[in-house]
């Protein structure tokens, strides 16, 4: 098997299958971020959100209905899905464009470690990577909250919104490694990153697309073309656990409601992400193993 030095080069080969190569690689892209200073102000960010939230009071607000631990998560989550998207493009696009710029690719062509290993590899030690910190912030919340305010914990929400986090990180995560397979420089990749994380964001509220309805598109097509949006169907199923019915979508609430019902919904705001990260990451390592290393 081979191992990576702090370079990302690959070194000395050791005797092993594929699987102990890509657990080797997953390890070594999580050592590497975990001494990267990327990886010290991305933690810091959710860190600090949290920090933040806590000193504003927000446990001790109330937004329809919900107080306390409710109140904290919902505005937690609402924040990190505009902030854990471009973090995931920036730092993942450089995945392999920056292999291909720094020679690691070349490298990596004369050891024994297959292209499958080593892009997989990479995918899962830096899906790990950039969930812990949001998962780590949304549990010390929660331990704060018991701990030192005695609140009470709303399990199913947090368990939820662990799943909404996990699938929007591996979602992006998967674009990222398409967008820099595709890229033949950081510079482009990164450049592509923010323009499509810029794109989704603009994108976002449904409020904007009232003008395609003003328009005589029909109300159908306009939700079907914003829930493609990974974003969007974040958001709306992170506002359906504080208002089941939807109330300030308007009247894209009733065609959602009436195609998908809400625990549908909520399915669909898990699964789908999760299925478009899978499906760009499959498509990246194709290209990736299609085309030149060097």
């Amino acid at each position: 098997m081979s191992a990576v030095s702090d370079t990302g080069k690959i070194s000395s080969p050791r005797p092993g299958g594929a699987l102990s190569h890509l657990w080797l690689t997953v390890a070594t892209d999580i050592m590497e971020s975990l001494r990267a200073r990327w990886f010290v102000v991305y933690s810091a960010v959710f860190g600090g959100l949290i920090v933040l939230l806590y000193v504003m009071g927000l446990t001790e607000s109330r937004i329809m209905g919900f107080s306390g631990l409710s109140r904290l998560l919902v505005t937690y989550i609402q924040l990190s899905m505009a902030i854990l998207p471009v973090f995931v493009l920036v730092t993942t696009v450089r995945s392999v464009a920056g292999d291909r710029e720094d020679g690691v690719l070349e490298y990596l062509l004369s050891l024994p470690v297959g292209l499958g290993a080593w892009f997989w590899g990479r995918v899962i030690g830096r899906f790990l990577v950039v969930f812990l910190p949001v998962l780590l912030a949304m549990l010390g919340a929660v331990a704060w909250g018991v701990v030192v305010q005695s609140a009470d914990v709303p399990w199913g929400q947090v368990l939820y919104y662990t799943g909404l986090l996990m699938s929007l990180a591996w979602c992006f995560l998967g674009i990222g490694m398409l967008i820099s397979s595709l890229a033949r420089s950081v510079e482009v990749a990164q450049g592509a990153a923010f323009a499509l994380w810029l794109a989704l964001l603009l994108f976002l509220d449904l409020i904007l697309l009232g003008i395609m309805i003003r328009e005589h598109v029909p109300a159908e097509t306009v939700v079907a073309l914003s829930l493609v949006n990974p974003m969007q169907v974040f958001r709306t199923a992170a506002m359906m656990l504080f208002d089941p019915q939807l109330v300030l979508l308007g009247p894209s609430a009733y065609v959602i409601l009436d195609a998908f019902g809400n625990l549908g919904y909520m399915a669909y705001a898990l699964i789908y992400p999760f299925l478009l990260g899978t499906l760009c990451a499959f498509a990246g390592f194709l290209w990736f193993r299609r085309t030149d290393l060097i």
